[in-house]
């Protein structure tokens, strides 16, 4: 029987308890600290007007209620911030330095979930100055001393642990060293490598990066019978024959790790699935988990239905002075290219004239932008009232039902022109591995200052590769200051 080595949030939950005592440790002492001084500044405050000593016990009982209210929201925020920001990740392999960085950004998003918490209650102005400055200390400071004392706890039990898995490795005499190194030597895994056995040489007696060779390809069952292993993990060139081998183990009750592939060129990125009787290695560029999915349609979502009150009163405004300048309709619509080569219906407001579309062949030689992109300066095509929606990016907030309706999203890339996707070269594909956004890496990172399409692709590829849900506020922000700034265009 063989017990699934842990993959969910619960293989980090004793950290998150942990992260929470440490909280609420940080607003007990914090609130102790003060609490005294601030019952003797409000006594005196009433004592002072003229109120009677009466309201001092008012204060009293009202004051706990505040402090009660933030250590009580302390869980919720501290689950949301893991939700969301996933500060576990790699926790072991960090060092005393990455740790302090993460809990910084962790102290800051409880800190702030909670600041939230008591302006929304209206007791911020009730709250001590002294709590607010000092909890955040004192938060940062207990749960980095918890992590760090914990992961000692960890590493040494871990390396200690005399119920680890006893395991074996089963190659041949060309791979067998890159198995060993590969899954050998880390000393915080939940199984032990006891010994290695090469098929297709007798090495028995000798060694490999300290691992001995127990058994040859005729002296692994014997070996298996008279000594204590739990697991063998199976690397071979011959499938066949591997997975009669795997049969033999299994029918002995120990338990078979078959290697499907080896990884090592491979993307980081990569899960496996069971397509029908298939079992598959899947990679991408990157593979984006089924919570970050819904949470970024869901905001998306919000976006969206903000976005587009905001695009009906811009109609209100907008409309009448696009139909005057240029008779013709008020909303432009393209044919855009999506995810992987989708096309879609792509909306904005119109900023060029009608024949817009029919005079870009004769300013093609004017093409500010080396690539499959089109740009130039004081475009000729566009009527007066399109600088200004430009400039503020007023003329993409019809962009808002795209990604209601699920062509785009809030920040992705920049979706291309049909005739700019028919010249894209293969590597420029990547950067369709996504629904495309109102804004992105490009936009807020100089668009008007990058002349190479290559450029682009880098940087739609880099956020891609990188990205979190963290990275899509952070664009948006960057975004809402790229607008107001006035570099929309």
């Amino acid at each position: 029987m063989y017990k699934k080595k842990k993959r969910s949030w619960t293989k980090h939950l004793d950290f998150i308890v942990l992260d929470i005592i440490a909280a609420e440790i940080a607003i007990f002492v914090a609130v102790l600290f003060w609490f005294d001084i601030i019952m003797f500044l409000h006594t005196q405050i009433h004592l002072n007007i003229g109120l009677l000593e009466e309201h001092r016990d008012g204060i009293q009982a009202y004051l706990p209620k505040v402090y009660e209210g933030m250590a009580t929201i302390i869980p919720v925020v501290d689950l949301i911030s893991v939700l969301f920001t996933e500060p576990y990740r790699g926790i072991l392999r960090r060092t005393k330095y990455q740790e302090i960085t993460s809990v910084l950004f962790h102290g800051m998003f409880i800190y702030l979930g909670m600041f939230i918490y008591l302006l929304q209650n209206k007791w911020t102005t009730i709250t001590s100055r002294g709590v607010l400055y000092t909890f955040p200390i004192l938060l940062v400071l207990f749960c980095y001393l918890f992590r760090v004392l914990w992961k000692r706890v960890i590493r040494r039990r871990k390396i200690k642990d005399i119920n680890k898995s006893s395991l074996i490795v089963v190659a041949e005499s060309s791979t067998v060293e890159h198995c060993l190194s590969e899954i050998a030597h880390s000393p915080y895994t939940e199984f032990r490598v006891v010994g290695a056995v090469v098929v297709d040489k007798d090495m028995i007696g000798q060694s490999i990066q300290g691992i001995p060779i127990i058994a040859s390809a005729d002296t692994l069952f014997e070996y298996l019978r008279t000594n204590v292993v739990d697991e063998v993990f199976l690397d071979g060139n011959t499938r066949a024959s591997e997975e009669s081998l795997a049969d033999r183990l299994v029918e002995q009750g120990i338990t078979v790790h078959m290697a499907l592939i080896h990884t090592k060129n491979l993307m980081s990125n990569r899960i496996m699935e069971t397509y029908g009787d298939y079992v598959v290695l899947t990679t991408s560029i990157y593979i984006i988990r089924n919570r970050q999915a819904f949470l970024k349609r869901l905001m998306d979502l919000v976006g969206a239905i903000i976005g587009l009150v905001l695009t009906g009163i811009a109609f209100i405004i907008f409309a009448p002075i696009i139909k005057l300048q240029s008779p013709g309709p008020v909303f432009f619509r393209q044919t855009r290219i999506g995810k992987n080569g989708r096309r879609f219906r792509f909306y904005k407001f119109r900023t060029m004239y009608v024949d817009a579309e029919e005079r870009k062949k004769e300013l093609l030689e004017q093409n500010e932008v080396e690539g499959n992109m089109f740009k130039i300066e004081n475009d000729p095509r566009i009527i007066p009232i399109g600088r200004f929606l430009r400039k503020y990016s007023i003329d993409e907030l019809p962009q808002f039902w795209n990604v209601l309706t699920g062509d785009m999203s809030l920040v992705g890339t920049r979706p291309p022109l049909e005739d700019e996707y028919e010249n894209y070269a293969l590597h420029h594909k990547a950067r369709l591995s996504i629904k495309p956004g109102l804004t992105g890496m490009w936009q807020v990172n100089g668009r008007n200052d990058i002349k190479d399409f290559e450029e682009v692709v880098a940087l739609d590829t880099e956020y891609i590769s990188n990205y979190s849900l963290g990275l899509d506020i952070k664009i948006l922000f960057k975004t809402i200051a790229v607008v107001f700034g006035g570099k929309g265009e």
